[in-house]
């Protein structure tokens, strides 16, 4: 389906538009262009031209979300990954603890005196 037009329900011929197409339109509204005469011209229905500029601006506001990693954020993952190890050191001798006091009857304590 290499095709850039298809039928659409009303047997009319519904064009197929690239990214670089859709953001030009949308870049067209964000600039003031009315959305009918917009439509009207390209011969895309309102509601696309809707969806397209809905989308692309939630994608700038998701990307303007993010925040550059900076010195502590390497510190930040060090320590994280030392407390992983440390906290799979800590399970293994938990562990160790009770396989050995499984095999002894009575846990070994000191003497009270």
């Amino acid at each position: 389906m290499g095709n850039a037009r298809q039928a659409d329900a009303g047997g009319g011929v519904k064009k197929r538009f690239s990214a670089q197409r859709k953001m030009d339109a949308v870049s067209r509204l964000l600039k003031g262009e009315s959305l009918e005469t917009l439509s009207r011209e390209l011969v895309v229905t309102a509601a696309n031209l809707s969806s397209w500029r809905d989308t692309f601006l939630a994608a700038g506001a998701s990307a303007l979300k993010s925040r550059e990693s900076d010195s502590r954020d390497v510190e930040i993952s060090k320590l994280r990954a030392k407390v992983g190890e440390l906290t799979m050191d800590n399970e293994l001798l938990n562990e160790k603890i009770d396989r050995l006091e499984t095999d002894r009857p009575f846990a070994w304590r000191r003497s009270r005196r």
